[in-house]
């Protein structure tokens, strides 16, 4: 059962959630479970009453349905997002519904539930997507900061702001013991594999930020599905996969283009063969070639929910082996090389 302490539930009084959903058994259920976690819950049974409710009413989450006579929650979710950008918005869903769902994440939603609910789940993904919300106003709060400030301050601030963004990664970390250290283990090699590829200074500091940030955007990823035991079904696999395209806009704010577009295309396959992917081989950026190599390695040589480590050669064999497909082949020899100079023997 989600476990919330004394900060967390009173830090929930001052949230208030809105439950969008044309059955009164199924907004009353969700009531129950969310007001005893804490949370200030409202309920409405139409698009026109929810959106009437988001003008009168502060509200932090949305918890919508996809079907609902009249405006579907499909139709009203691009209202909210646009007359209250700042307002959280969770899609339930059937579970033959997931591909839409999905769909809905890409335009904005920020998780999805699935119908019939399992409350502890629903908490849980509440609780991530207003603090996902949190982070994203802070990022807010941090440009409107940084336009009041001269310009030899801005230096300084951004270092700061970054550091925060980088505690938030190494809290979520440190709450799964799957990637416990991961970001700053990739951190490190790729710095070293970057140095390998006489990457200049300026190039250097964008790989560090973005090796410890490229996975921020799993924030925004159901932990259920991200520790599921087993093999992720397709619709699974790209759910998770939005953690790319989630991170790089959480940091765009405050970083430069060269490390929006590292994170944005970490997972992108030279040969073009990755999710959704629209650049390939020369065109990906270097520091992502760089980094898909890293974290590839890094994640093979973890333990994972479905399988446990590979030994340090079947995962560099497996980098060998997909060498001009997944991997850039020059990036991938000098990772091989780095990794035989480390252990004192050839890779």
């Amino acid at each position: 059962m989600t476990q919330i302490n004394d900060y967390e539930r009173s830090t929930m009084a001052s949230e208030t959630l809105l439950i969008v959903d044309d059955e009164a058994a199924i907004r009353q259920l969700l009531s129950r479970k969310l007001s005893r976690e804490g949370y200030r819950c409202e309920e409405a049974d139409n698009a026109e009453q929810a959106l009437d409710m988001l003008t009168a009413n502060s509200t932090s989450l949305v918890i919508l349905d996809i079907k609902m006579p009249g405006k579907s929650g499909i139709e009203l979710l691009p209202e909210i997002k646009s007359e209250h950008p700042d307002i959280a918005v969770i899609m339930a869903t059937a579970v033959t519904e997931m591909s839409v769902a999905i769909q809905c994440l890409k335009q904005g939603a920020d998780d999805y539930i699935c119908k019939p609910f399992n409350l502890d789940e629903v908490a849980l993904g509440v609780k991530r997507a207003l603090e996902k919300r949190d982070l994203q106003l802070r990022i807010r709060e941090y440009q409107q900061f940084l336009e009041e400030k001269v310009e030899e301050q801005t230096g300084e601030i951004r270092k700061l702001f970054l550091g925060a963004i980088e505690a938030l990664v190494c809290a979520l970390e440190a709450k799964d013991k799957y990637t416990g250290g991961h970001s700053r283990r990739v951190t490190e090699t790729a710095l070293a594999l970057g140095d390998e590829l006489g990457l200049s200074a300026d190039h250097m500091e964008d790989l560090r930020w973005g090796s410890l940030l490229h996975d921020v955007g799993k924030i925004a990823v159901n932990q259920l599905i991200q520790n599921k035991p087993g093999r992720l079904t397709q619709e699974e696999y790209e759910h998770i996969m939005i953690h790319a395209h989630v991170g790089a806009g959480i940091v765009q704010p405050v970083v430069n283009e060269r490390v929006v577009e590292m994170i944005e295309h970490h997972h992108d396959h030279y040969d073009g063969s990755g999710l959704n992917q629209i650049v390939a081989g020369d065109d990906i950026p270097m520091a992502a070639r760089i980094l898909a190599v890293v974290d590839a390695f890094d994640a093979m040589t973890s333990d994972r929910p479905y399988r446990p480590a590979m030994s340090r050669e079947e995962a560099l064999n497996e980098i060998r082996r997909c060498m001009k497909t997944q991997f850039d082949p020059v990036v991938a020899e000098a990772f091989l090389a780095l990794m035989g100079q480390k252990s004192g023997s050839p890779a």
